[in-house]
């Protein structure tokens, strides 16, 4: 799970005072960086920026041409045009490896939208085509890991919450059933050293099993099962302390399979 680079934000900083306090923002190799307006048919560049070829560019696009990463599955949603779907999975990178980890797993109706790194603000941006547009029979929100890290800036608990009501009560509005998900345990963040997350973990599994039971949602609770009495990962359930390993995502995968069942019955 990728934190925004420092660096990437100094370059932007540095951009914005070189072209003017406010002018557009330009991406060297941004193929609309000299567009005469800012919406276009495509805003893709191609080829994508990808964090494995440079994480810096990558990071720098992110925030100034596509801060909600609906680039990453705008074919792949198209691909699914016409098809039936049970529940799609938004989340950060703990649901994107979970498809990596377990690629069997999301058949069947069951789609994986995480995206690596992301917060609830860049979830709500790209929860219409993500999630609404595929019309599914439900979605499955995993969040919250990244707005702890802050790999988009400082926050409140109610702003982060208030993005994860925002996302719930979209589902609702368009028919979709709403299963919650806890936030898995971490003591520490790799990409953010000196964090103690563990707290506000569980603060905020409190208040999404809460929220849960007073919409009427399902609540599904990775967090007793994956954590030690001080809210770590169980040992050789994380490659690294907050993502799982195979055997973790398969102490999740019951539980997840029973909150659909309970969220679905037999459809």
């Amino acid at each position: 799970m990728r934190a925004v680079l420092g660096s990437a934000i100094a370059m932007i900083a540095l951009a914005g005072l070189t072209s003017g306090a406010f002018a557009e923002t330009k991406v060297p190799g941004d193929p609309h960086a000299d567009d005469p307006v800012g919406i276009m048919a495509d805003p893709c560049p191609h080829p994508l920026y990808t964090p494995g070829k440079d994480y810096n560019m990558w990071s720098i696009h992110m925030l100034t041409r596509d801060f909600g990463q609906l680039c990453r599955y705008k074919q792949a949603n198209r691909a699914l045009a016409g098809k039936k779907v049970r529940v799609v999975f938004m989340g950060d990178s703990i649901t994107d490896n979970w498809d990596d980890s377990v690629p069997d797993f999301f058949k069947d109706g069951l789609v994986d939208r995480g995206i690596s790194g992301q917060t609830t603000p860049q979830m709500v941006v790209r929860f219409r085509q993500d999630v609404i547009d595929l019309h599914p029979q439900a979605v499955h929100i995993m969040a919250g890991t990244n707005d702890i890290a802050g790999n988009t800036g400082a926050a409140t608990m109610a702003t982060v919450e208030g993005n994860i009501k925002t996302m719930a009560e979209l589902a609702k509005a368009h028919g979709i059933k709403v299963i919650l998900a806890s936030i898995p345990p971490a003591i520490a963040f790799p990409w953010q050293k000196g964090i103690k997350p563990a707290p506000q973990i569980a603060e905020m599994n409190r208040w999404l099993k809460h929220y849960a039971a007073k919409n009427g949602f399902t609540y599904v609770d990775y967090y007793d099962v994956l954590a030690t009495p001080d809210g770590a990962m169980k040992k050789g359930m994380s490659i690294d302390g907050v993502h799982p390993t195979p055997a973790g995502y398969a102490l999740m995968e019951p539980l997840t399979l029973a909150a659909i069942t309970k969220t679905l019955g037999g459809k």
